[in-house]
């Protein structure tokens, strides 16, 4: 109860049954802790609720989006700093902690490694499912065309609705102010350089 107060989320009732018997994992990736209340990567503009299952030691993190949530704690991401780059780790808790145990078991092949490591997409790189704004408000799917509609000129969308486990945006496309959006909670996200800054030197002239 403490737990869900800290949260600010009602555990579903798999996830309930999960912490009366355990709160964590010890000994698999830096925490596993069953409550969502590890302190990992935070990502607001996209993810404004989590709860965050997983750390990696670096700061970056496996969240479960509750905008999102599915019943059984799904979709989870994974969220990193460096790259800048949020990934779609897979759709429900018991899957990860599937992936868990291959990590640690031979031959060690898990899509935890593959997604932490952007081994699949290289998504920090190459953009996968990327569209201008401009060009997906011609679009007929009605919730990609209204979102492109909000948004106006300058923005790239990102559609990952279908994501398989690897896809995601590069939210720090544009350096550390990259603007972002997201279109409820769809996994709909959007993209965009920030205004240019202007200074005034100290002789009147502006850069």
């Amino acid at each position: 109860a403490e737990a869900e107060a800290a949260l600010g989320y009602l555990y579903p009732p798999d996830v309930r049954r999960l912490l009366a018997r355990a709160r964590g994992i010890d000994g698999l990736l830096e925490e596993v802790d069953f409550t969502g209340l590890a302190e990992g990567q935070a990502l607001d503009e996209l993810f404004p609720r989590v709860a965050t299952v997983a750390t990696d030691g670096y700061g970056n993190g496996w969240v479960v989006d509750l905008l999102r949530e599915n019943g059984a704690w799904g979709p989870i991401w994974y969220l990193s700093h460096d790259p800048p780059v949020a990934l779609h780790q897979c759709n429900g808790l018991a899957t990860f902690l599937d992936e868990l145990v291959r990590m640690h078991t031979p031959p060690h092949a898990s899509l935890i490694d593959d997604v932490h490591d952007d081994r699949l997409f290289r998504v920090g790189r190459t953009h996968p499912g990327s569209l201008d704004a401009e060009d997906a408000a011609g679009s007929d799917d009605p919730e990609l065309a209204a979102f492109a509609a909000e948004l106006g000129a300058g923005w790239t969308i990102v559609d990952v609705r279908d994501a398989s486990p690897g896809l995601g945006i590069a939210w720090g496309r544009f350096g550390p102010r990259t603007e972002l959006r997201r279109h409820g909670a769809s996994q709909l996200f959007a993209l965009r350089a920030p205004a240019r800054r202007w200074f005034r030197r100290s002789g009147g002239d502006r850069r």
